[in-house]
């Protein structure tokens, strides 16, 4: 009898939570080095088209940070469990080995059915822990794009955009903008403002 286990990574889980905000409907560029740039006027931005650099948003937005030390934690946490799990059964499996020759057929039947019984749970409560994990980081992911979504709702209309961007590297259609459209770091101040504000 052999055991797989899950592996839940916190690596994934950062991941998808940046994948989710692809979905977010926003396609985004970048360019290097983007400047200062002065306040402008919501006339001015009429029909303006800006974008955020995803990665950056995600590295700078504190929200973000706890939640990737949350999950990574609760990964950490499940693999450790299940590991537990695991060593138990398999001393268990190296005991029944040890004793079989010793042991009557009728003895063998019944520890073998046991065991089988105990691999048949660890299976099942390997499968829900899973699945109760993969829940809870959808609700995550789900928490983090409503989040920045409504923010840049609010930002844009009060800024008169029509449309924010979302740039990740390497993924994509939009091969230049102009960094006067980049507004990475306005956008990650007002969502770190927002969420001390929501901690209080």
């Amino acid at each position: 009898m052999r055991l797989n286990t899950v592996k839940f990574s916190g690596l994934a889980t950062a991941i998808a939570i940046v994948s989710i905000m692809s979905a977010c409907g926003n396609n985004e560029a970048k360019t290097e080095g983007t400047a200062a740039k002065p306040a402008v006027t919501t006339d001015a931005n009429k029909d303006k088209i800006v974008f955020v650099d995803s990665d950056s948003l995600l590295n700078q937005y504190e929200y973000f940070k706890v939640l990737k030390t949350k999950m990574e934690a609760k990964g950490k946490a499940a693999d450790a469990d299940m590991k537990a799990k695991g060593q138990a059964f398999q001393r268990d499996m190296q005991q029944y080995q040890a004793q079989a020759q010793g042991m009557t057929a009728e003895q063998r039947a019944a520890t073998e059915e046991r065991l089988g019984r105990k691999q048949q749970e660890l299976q099942a409560y390997q499968q829900n822990a899973g699945a109760a994990f993969q829940n809870e980081q959808a609700k995550e992911q789900e928490a983090l794009y409503n989040k920045v979504a409504d923010y840049l709702k609010v930002y844009a209309k009060d800024k008169g955009y029509k449309m924010v961007l979302k740039y990740q590297k390497g993924m994509g259609d939009i091969l230049f903008a102009d960094a006067s459209l980049d507004v990475t770091s306005e956008v990650i101040k007002g969502l770190n403002e927002a969420y001390t504000k929501e901690k209080k």
